[in-house]
């Protein structure tokens, strides 16, 4: 048994399945995207206690016992998350397709490093491609939430 988004899962599957797989086919979550497949684009990045982790090329079994945390576990429409909030307000999303794992990245760096400079966020984000073009939105509104929640700490 694992934890997703704050909710108990068992998944009684082939132990060796892609995460990726189990949260798109066994529980309907569509901010994990299959990308590359081999875990070099960061599309089906999801947090594994609270770290960055690839799910395309994650098994199952390694999660057991762990929270994964999706795009869909950051916030809620109702509450979004700050970088949820950011990143409409600057328009830091084209297509779309980058923008879920690049989220989660963003999440893990900003519990950790509270203020980041542009340097530490660009790390953060070396294992997204995103071909949109959109870096300089996404840096700007990582920058503008980390802002948010140290105005509200």
């Amino acid at each position: 048994m694992f934890h997703v988004n704050q909710q108990a899962v068992r998944f009684d599957g082939d132990p060796q399945a892609h995460l990726l797989s189990v949260l798109r086919g066994e529980l309907g979550l569509n901010g994990p995207k299959f990308g590359c497949g081999q875990g070099e684009c960061g599309a089906c990045m999801v947090l594994v206690d609270g770290r960055p982790q690839t799910s395309c090329n994650l098994p199952v079994w390694s999660v057991e016992g762990s929270q994964v945390t999706t795009l869909e576990g950051l916030g809620t429409p109702a509450v979004p998350h700050a970088l949820q909030t950011a990143f409409i307000e600057e328009r830091a999303a084209q297509c779309g397709y980058c923008v879920s794992g690049i989220l989660t990245s963003a999440s893990a760096l900003l519990a950790v490093n509270p203020t980041p400079s542009r340097q530490d966020i660009a790390q953060a984000l070396d294992k997204h491609l995103c071909r949109c073009g959109a870096h300089n939105r996404m840096m700007r509104a990582i920058e503008k939430a980390a802002q948010q929640l140290a105005k509200a700490a």
